[in-house]
């Protein structure tokens, strides 16, 4: 099956979809591909509530970023047993967790994708390939004219050529196949600059990937079956961890002293007393609040037996190896898969309790809210992808809240949105512990969205220029879903104007009317005065 369309989107993350939506309001065909059964990506398929910023009720977001949290809460109101307090709540926060003012069961999040795309699909513009993934690509020159794609369970081939071809992968898949230059892992500080680098390159130092999974806490005895692995992740102890990674002790990421977490299934109180700001609260000290999907507080009685919540704590972290550009990186997503069930294995069998007693076997995994057929996430949640060798790379010096101080990040005049996180990487591949660094609100560059060589395909994910540091700030989902939508804006206006990406940032009539555009849209290019990093 051979197709042919404008414009082709490889990925179905947040990044993706956002960019597929812009350009069918354009009007341009698209083919947008995903491997998963859902999309969405970080915040369905790997099942991780969004991480915000503190001002995202008011700004600092894309209108069509909005317009998705927006019908995620309008979605709670029309289909869910809200108490009557819960319905009324302007800014609902389904899981009164600590982490976002919005943390959500995944499926949710997949409802109202689809209900964004369905105008769409219903007529003929988008067309979604699923589950796919990419495995060849053909090239000519500096343009890619085709990517083959297989399917995920029956390996039949597809082909799609388009006139231009977004990269929204987790892992920027089309890099290697497409030829494109792109870096992986720590940059030198010879390369960078960069205050946090290492001295030498580390191409393979990457932050860890984790396989979330979702658990209540209810009557009975839910404990799984033992892992095969179980007794290599109970005796695991990394040198920095203070203690063993199964444990409640796991390193604060601000200031690396271990410390103890908390863990109280279902506790009293009010869920709407919660307020998700990590400006306020920047830890998981409470880790059964901490990433809260579901608060039965919010819900009438019975209709919740027990809260859910959802599992990326530290003890979940995979880092005994990298999944990128190495040929055992199924082993390694599997070993995430079998760290994730030892946790869970862990809790229900040896976690010691308040009352002097060990284990919690009334955890329950919740496989039925995540998607996965193992009970688990659908996807590793992948925070570090192949990044593109860009017209312009972001350094962490441009955003460091410790560099600018009160100057605030760098003002791109090519600033395709905005963004704000702290510059936050989790333990790495190579042996790093956290690095967690303060960051000023920051912009993303258009130059960062643009190989330094093809012209034809464009990053619109976690794949831009960053560095391995300023990643960490840029990987969030807002930022993501602000990428995509950038880039499918850009690919929508080259078409139009049968120009390059490249010409669109050099040319100042053209990036001119390409930025009034995506602000016409509801995308924010520069932060409001009087706002400051954290």
């Amino acid at each position: 099956m051979d197709i042919h369309t404008d414009a082709l989107v490889v990925g179905g993350g947040l990044g993706g979809v956002a960019a597929a939506i812009a350009l069918a309001k354009a009007g341009s065909s698209v083919v947008l591909t995903e491997e998963y059964d859902w999309l969405g990506g970080q915040l369905t398929s790997q099942a991780v509530p969004p991480d915000e910023h503190s001002w995202v009720e008011r700004f600092g977001i894309t209108a069509g970023y909005r317009a998705l949290r927006d019908g995620i809460r309008d979605y709670y109101r029309n289909h869910y047993p809200l108490t009557g307090r819960a319905r009324a709540w302007d800014e609902l926060n389904p899981g009164a967790g600590w982490v976002s003012r919005l943390c959500h069961e995944p499926r949710v999040a997949v409802a109202v994708i689809e209900a964004m795309l369905a105008p769409y699909r219903g007529s003929g513009r988008l067309r979604v390939l699923q589950p796919y993934r990419p495995v060849g690509a053909d090239t000519e020159g500096d343009l890619v004219t085709a990517v083959t794609f297989a399917h995920r369970d029956t390996g039949e081939r597809t082909t799609v050529s388009a006139r231009f071809v977004l990269d929204a992968t987790e892992t920027g898949e089309l890099l290697p196949l497409t030829g494109t230059e792109y870096v992986t892992g720590f940059e030198s500080q010879a390369d960078t600059g960069e205050p946090s680098a290492p001295e030498e390159a580390q191409p393979q130092n990457m932050q860890a990937i984790s396989v979330c999974f979702a658990m209540d806490h209810v009557d009975g005895d839910h404990t799984i079956e033992r892992p095969k692995t179980y007794d290599y992740w109970r005796a695991y102890q990394p040198e920095f961890w203070g203690d063993r990674l199964l444990s409640w002790s796991a390193p604060i990421p601000r200031t690396l002293e271990p410390v103890e977490r908390t863990f109280t299934p279902n506790p009293e109180g009010d869920p709407m007393a919660v307020l998700g700001d990590q400006q306020r609260f920047g830890g998981d000290l409470d880790l059964w609040s901490f990433r809260r999907i579901a608060a039965r507080g919010l819900f009438e009685d019975g209709a919740y037996a027990s809260d859910i919540t959802l599992v990326n704590w530290p003890m979940i972290d995979y880092f005994d190896g990298s999944i990128i550009d190495v040929p055992d990186a199924d082993r390694h997503v599997e070993a995430a898969r079998e760290l994730s069930r030892s946790a869970l294995y862990w809790m229900q069998t040896e976690a010691p309790r308040p009352d002097g007693g060990t284990g919690y076997p009334g955890l329950r995994l919740r496989g039925d809210v995540t998607g996965g057929a193992d009970g688990l996430a659908q996807a590793p949640y992948i925070r570090e992808s192949r990044r593109i060798r860009a017209l312009y790379t972001v350094p962490e010096q441009d955003l460091s809240l410790a560099v600018r101080g009160d100057k605030g990040a760098v003002r791109y005049e090519d600033s395709v949105g905005v963004g704000m996180y702290r510059i936050d990487l989790h333990p790495s591949t190579g042996g790093d512990n956290y690095i967690d660094v303060g960051c000023s609100p920051f912009e993303i560059p258009l130059g960062a969205l643009i190989p330094r060589r093809m012209r034809n395909l464009v990053a619109a994910a976690k794949n831009i220029g960053t560095t391995h540091i300023s990643n960490g700030a840029y990987r969030l989902h807002p930022v993501e879903w602000n990428i995509g939508e950038a880039a499918g804006t850009l690919v929508a206006f080259c078409m139009e104007r049968s120009a390059t990406p490249y010409a669109v940032r050099e040319k100042d009539d053209l990036l001119s009317e390409y930025q009034s555009r995506l602000e016409r849209s509801g995308v924010e290019l520069h932060w409001p005065d009087g706002v400051h990093g954290y």
